[in-house]
């Protein structure tokens, strides 16, 4: 590049021989003193080595030569000033390029390097050439780095030394030499060249901001160096670093144009900080609603604090997605779950609180609780030092008075517990590779539309998806995989959880989830499971399995459907609140189980499917669907694909409504069953009472509480085998399961009927 040709711009002095009053023995600056007439100076038309030059004895202690015109300093042009030289007589001097450089105000710019190297003149008659480089940036071989202020400078040389002695000076060439430094000007715009240091303290905010300014289409440059920008820097321009940026964490870098983490990594340097100054752009930015990883392997030392990296955001509810890479769990990094045992007071009149609570600034929000008549995955969600209490993700079943309680604080690859609240975030094809070191992802305490598609989630340590509260309203989990760290593990062993909801309306589809304790545990309601696989078997005989799916809310108004429960179960409790809503008539509501693959081997015979826990006595099941399902197991049958488990109450039979169970298939299940009920009853001697029984038929071991029909199969005839057309009365509940129904004749029969009895009303 060349400014001289590209764009006319003249930085020649004219010829000594076009007249000395266009040059100065001071400043330059109009006003000042001109060799015009000085008893010291003169032209000489025809030099040996020079021809026409300017002959100029040395008279003060600096001897100036200063030309009078303004020579334009561009930013990103660099100019090498060049004067040859030669001693005639006298005292010998020393020589030197010098120039006095001026703002765009005419004011004289201080603080600069006004002089180059200096030269002595040895001998007379020989031609030395001095020669200095003077630019806008600081770069290798620039002698005289004068910074964006500079606007023009008045160039020429001193003289210095012993006075007395005469030299001649040829014409002074001032030449465009911004090629030497960059590589492309036509594609490239230097920081440096707009008053970059690049040492690692000078602020650089201004100059990047200058650079991105003039691109104007082109790309900015950061060469090698340590850039450090006190301010938020916005660089609309694409972008190259070389080297390296630092800033507060306060500060922004936003990289409209080439916004994407590696971008990120090559500005800062340092994987971890680059991801999050990437997330703090993506929150303060409306020009891209996405963060891409670019397929890059993203290794952190402990968890990514992901609310601190943008210290101005409390909360987000703008939709924003990070997407395509890995994340992954350095080994040895900061990991280690924080463990806390506290006394603590639990009232039912305050069903979400933990009171009088001991030591309870070391207790962690987003912890996990554990005690005495705790359920599952109830965490901390706030807490009131002051007041000495915790606000709990969910009620406790059976903890009332006071008791010590153990905390658990996992650490998270990636923790959003830090936002009040956080809405409409998307991860998209990422895979978080927690190498059984920690956990994948903590969800804030509030928040809409969660949204994890197409993500690993690879052996997390305790949890891969945690909601401490209602974070995880409306979450969508689609098509991820859930892998787990504890295969090895017997499935007693087990303690890890895939995922956890608090709130309603969550969607899980098409997952896959392998050897967790639980695949999901959803509090909420309104929620959609279809299309996942999750396995939890192991290789023990006669093994013991544990809950796959577990809807912990009574009313769960839920569709499990099109899944794969392979080794596992669907637990249905209330362990979460064992008060049952009966005045709306609630209680085990709601809950549509159909057309799934239930499979299991080598486990116990008491193993079953579909598995109610009631906590609290009274509750009962009102409108709930299994149908479709296809039940089989292998080397060695069960008893039952459904039951309830009385460890801390028992369903009321009497009060069972709307429950269908129909259409299911059943393969190595002895109790095969259905509501209605079809049974076939022979009664081969006279009796007037029939006792027709279920034989284990009635789902949940319920009660025979209503009879559809009862149809004769073939003649029925009384003791004298004549042919009748009377019909029976049914008594129902009847033998010690209630679970008989007994059809009362008007005389002794006997012949066979197909009776239809249900559980329900």
């Amino acid at each position: 590049m060349n400014k001289a040709i590209t764009d006319g711009v003249l930085f020649m002095p004219p010829a000594f021989e076009a007249g000395l009053d266009q040059w100065s023995s001071g400043t330059g600056r109009p006003g000042s003193d001109t060799y015009d007439g000085a008893v010291n100076a003169a032209l000489v038309p025809a030099d040996q080595d020079f021809g026409g030059c300017l002959e100029l004895q040395k008279v003060e202690g600096t001897q100036r030569l200063r030309y009078m015109g303004e020579t334009p300093i561009l930013p990103g042009c660099y100019l090498r000033v060049t004067a040859r030289v030669k001693a005639v007589s006298g005292n010998l001097p020393d020589v030197r390029i010098a120039a006095w450089a001026g703002t765009g105000g005419g004011s004289h710019l201080g603080g600069v390097v006004e002089t180059g190297p200096q030269l002595g003149l040895t001998q007379y008659g020989q031609v030395v050439e001095v020669s200095a480089i003077v630019g806008t940036g600081t770069r290798p071989g620039v002698n005289m780095p004068w910074g964006p202020q500079a606007v023009f400078g008045h160039f020429g040389l001193d003289l210095t030394g012993p006075n007395g002695g005469v030299v001649r000076i040829d014409d002074l060439v001032i030449e465009d030499v911004t090629r030497v430094f960059l590589r492309d000007m036509l594609s490239l715009v230097d920081v440096r060249d707009y008053g970059a240091v690049g040492d690692g303290i000078t602020d650089d905010s201004a100059a990047f901001e200058a650079a991105d300014a003039a691109a104007d289409g082109r790309e900015v440059l950061v060469p090698e160096g340590v850039y450090h920008l006190g301010e938020t820097v916005s660089i609309n321009s694409a972008v190259r670093f070389e080297g390296r940026v630092t800033m507060p964490t306060d500060k922004m870098l936003l990289l409209p144009k080439r916004f994407d983490y590696p971008a990120y990594a090559e500005a800062f340097g340092d994987e971890e900080l680059a991801l999050r100054k990437a997330f703090q752009a993506l929150l303060n930015n409306s020009d891209h609603d996405s963060l891409d990883l670019g397929g890059r392997k993203i290794t952190v030392s402990a968890p990514l604090d992901m609310q601190a990296a943008v210290p101005n955001k409390a909360s987000y509810s703008t939709r924003r997605v990070i997407r395509n890479g890995q994340i992954e769990a350095a080994s040895g990094g900061d990991w280690a779950t924080e463990t806390r045992t506290s006394q603590a007071r639990y009232s039912t009149s305050a069903t979400r609180k933990l009171t009088d609570v001991a030591n309870i600034a070391n207790i962690p929000v987003g912890a996990l609780v554990e005690g005495n008549g705790v359920g599952r995955e109830i965490y901390v969600r706030s807490k009131n030092v002051a007041a000495g209490e915790l606000t709990l993700s969910a009620p406790l079943y059976d903890a009332a008075g006071t008791q010590n309680y153990t905390f658990r604080s996992f650490k998270y690859l990636m923790d959003f517990a830090g936002f009040s609240k956080l809405s409409k975030f998307v991860l998209s094809d990422i895979e978080f590779q927690c190498n059984g070191e920690c956990s994948a992802i903590r969800l804030a305490p509030t928040g809409l539309a969660f949204h994890l598609r197409d993500c690993f989630v690879s052996r997390p340590r305790d949890r891969g998806v945690t909601s401490i509260g209602n974070g995880c309203q409306g979450m969508l989990i689609d098509r991820c995989q859930f892998l787990s760290n504890e295969d090895a593990e017997d499935v007693p062993d087990r303690v890890s959880v895939a995922i956890n909801a608090n709130s309603n309306d969550i969607k899980l589809r098409d997952n896959r989830a392998t050897k967790f304790r639980h695949f999901a545990l959803l509090a909420g309601a309104n929620n959609i499971v279809t299309g996942n696989h999750f396995f939890q078997g192991d290789s023990v005989p006669n093994g013991v399995r544990s809950a796959g799916l577990v809807l912990a809310n009574d009313h769960t108004s839920t569709i499990v459907s099109g899944n794969y429960v392979d080794n596992c179960f669907i637990e249905w409790t209330n362990e979460q609140d064992p008060t049952p809503a009966f005045s709306a008539g609630y209680s085990f509501s709601a809950l549509s189980i159909s057309d799934n693959v239930f499979l299991s081997g080598d486990v116990a015979p008491w193993f079953s499917y579909i598995v109610v826990k009631p906590h609290g006595e009274g509750h009962f099941l009102n409108g709930v669907t299994i149908s479709g399902n296809r039940f089989r197991t292998l080397n060695g049958s069960i008893d039952r694909a459904e039951r309830v488990d009385t460890s801390f109450a028992d369903l009321n039979y009497g009060r069972t409504k709307n429950v269908t169970v129909a259409g299911n298939s059943f393969h190595g299940v002895d109790k095969q069953v259905a509501n209605p009920l079809r049974v076939y009853h022979d009664q081969a001697s006279p009796a007037e009472s029939w006792t027709v029984q279920a034989n284990g038929g009635l789902p949940f071991g319920a009660w025979a509480r209503a009879i559809d029909s009862v149809v004769a199969r073939g003649k029925i005839r009384n003791a004298a085998s004549v042919v009748r057309h009377s019909a029976p009365y049914a008594r129902l509940e009847e033998g010690p399961d209630r679970d008989r129904v007994i059809l009362v004749w008007d005389e002794a029969m006997r012949g066979e009927v197909i009776a239809t009895i249900r559980i329900d009303l």
